[in-house]
């Protein structure tokens, strides 16, 4: 691993393993020493999302009033150890079928890892390089393609654009003001994805603190004329022009995405 400024940080020592991509060799978990992110989480309907989530092991959690959540998020990664890239992505919350589900699901993310079946299957994930999509697609499974992603914020202000690979345009822009918040968390997050043929179970540990925000103006628009699979797939949510219950927002994200675990069958 290339030395850094943060190798004599504690939360960055930890055991990797070397693996080989078709761009390069790379180390697991990948380490992300300096980021941002902006998440809107979003409340639709479930028998639209279940639809989505095309994975005979993985069962979509209802949400308040028996809705789905879904995670749309930006990341400016500027110090990873794979180089800097930008990312987004759209995520449904997700647990193993016959897991047991609680109540309020929306607290148990807050809950340790290792006692958490709940997580989020991911759909869409746009990234700026070649490197992060070669290791999404082979050390995951990752839904990655490679095209423009602005991310732009300036305290509660936020503007985040996936660019149509096909014709350039504003694939999905994410804009606005958020709404009044308190410091909270950054969630802990457990990815769920299928990569020849087993259901992988990925741990991703953060730190960093975030703003847990009111949704104020903001608004996830989609392109009215793309046909890109990305912008169908937010229609299918009715998700165009829509207003998220809540938004997270950080500039000192920090992460280790770990390699994913098999999940044996029931």
């Amino acid at each position: 691993m290339t030395p850094s400024p943060w190798n004599q940080d504690i939360f960055f020592q930890y055991p990797v393993t070397p693996f080989q991509t078709s761009c390069g060799e790379i180390d697991l978990p990948i380490l992300y020493f300096d980021c941002s992110i902006a998440m809107a989480l979003f409340l639709v309907d479930l028998d639209k999302a279940a639809t989505l989530v095309q994975d005979p092991q993985l069962a979509v959690v209802p949400f308040a009033g028996g809705k789905a959540m879904v995670g749309v998020a930006f990341y400016e990664y500027r110090r990873t150890a794979i180089a800097p890239y930008n990312e987004a992505g759209i995520a449904i919350a997700v647990a193993p079928k016959g897991a047991a589900v609680p109540t309020m699901p929306l607290l148990s993310y807050l809950r340790p890892l290792d006692k958490n079946p709940l997580g989020f299957h991911v759909v869409d994930l746009p990234v700026t390089t070649d490197a992060a999509c070669a290791a999404g697609k082979e050390v995951w499974g990752y839904p990655k393609f490679v095209t423009p992603i602005r991310f732009q914020r300036q305290g509660r202000q936020f503007t985040g654009i996936v660019t149509d690979p096909v014709d350039q345009s504003d694939l999905i822009r994410v804009d606005g003001c958020a709404g009044l918040g308190v410091a909270g968390p950054l969630l802990d997050l457990v990815l769920y994805s299928r990569l020849d043929g087993p259901l992988l179970r990925t741990l991703v540990n953060t730190r960093g603190g975030a703003e847990m925000r009111l949704p104020g103006s903001l608004r996830l628009h989609v392109s009215p004329t793309s046909r890109h699979p990305m912008a169908q797939r937010l229609r299918a949510l009715c998700l165009d022009g829509a207003k998220p219950f809540c938004a997270s927002m950080s500039d000192r994200l920090q992460l280790r995405l770990n390699a994913g675990a098999p999940v044996p069958s029931r």
